[in-house]
């Protein structure tokens, strides 16, 4: 099951507008691991994030027996806080638009920022390559590479590849062949315009 708890503070919640409190988010967790549910914890990256906001994030998921993975806070078209999010955009490519990616500006310098994140996926990584993992994983591996299938077992080795904070630094000096419009302004007081399909006023048969 992938939980999306996004944060695990009241503070972080309220930003979010979950309408629950850290307690509600890890009795949900605690449910889930009672019924045999094998959960995925998503966190938000925030870009506001310093170092030792990292430090707290790589503690908690090396403290819960969980998959956790890290999304970037992205105000992408759409969303809400594309028209919401005070912060001015620091780029509109839209290939850095994928949620692992800042595009808002960051409280560390934008390098540090991809340094902290790459690192704390790296330890989050390394938390599920154990023994018992990876026997599970060769076991899968196994069955893939008998079929011909390939793409599983490149992928185990790959880390470095996929996640490299000079080559997310450098993303962002590539020409921008295509940049998202701007997000129209609108009255964030009225959240009725938020949504893309209007509720419709109710009729009696």
């Amino acid at each position: 099951m992938f939980l999306g708890m996004e944060v695990i503070d009241a503070e972080g919640l309220d930003l979010h507008r979950k309408g629950v409190s850290p307690d509600d988010t890890f009795r949900a967790l605690e449910a889930a691991r009672k019924l045999g549910i094998n959960v995925a914890i998503n966190l938000v990256v925030d870009p506001a994030w310093d170092v030792e906001r990292f430090r707290i994030i790589r503690e908690f998921a090396l403290s819960v027996p969980e998959i956790v993975h890290l999304t970037v806070m992205t105000p992408c078209p759409g969303t809400e806080i594309w028209h919401t999010e005070s912060r001015r955009l620091t780029t509109r490519d839209y290939r850095l638009f994928d949620i692992q990616h800042a595009v808002v500006p960051t409280a560390l310098p934008l390098d540090e920022f991809y340094r902290e994140l790459v690192r704390t996926q790296g330890i989050i990584n390394r938390k599920h390559l154990g023994w018992r993992t990876a026997l599970g994983a060769a076991q899968v591996l196994g069955r893939h590479l008998l079929h011909g299938q390939t793409d599983f077992a490149r992928m185990l080795w790959k880390f470095n590849r996929v996640y490299n904070p000079a080559r997310q630094l450098a993303d962002h000096s590539r020409l921008v062949r295509y940049a998202l419009p701007l997000p129209r302004r609108l009255d964030v007081g009225d959240r009725q315009q938020l949504y893309v399909h209007a509720k419709q006023p109710h009729r009696r048969g």
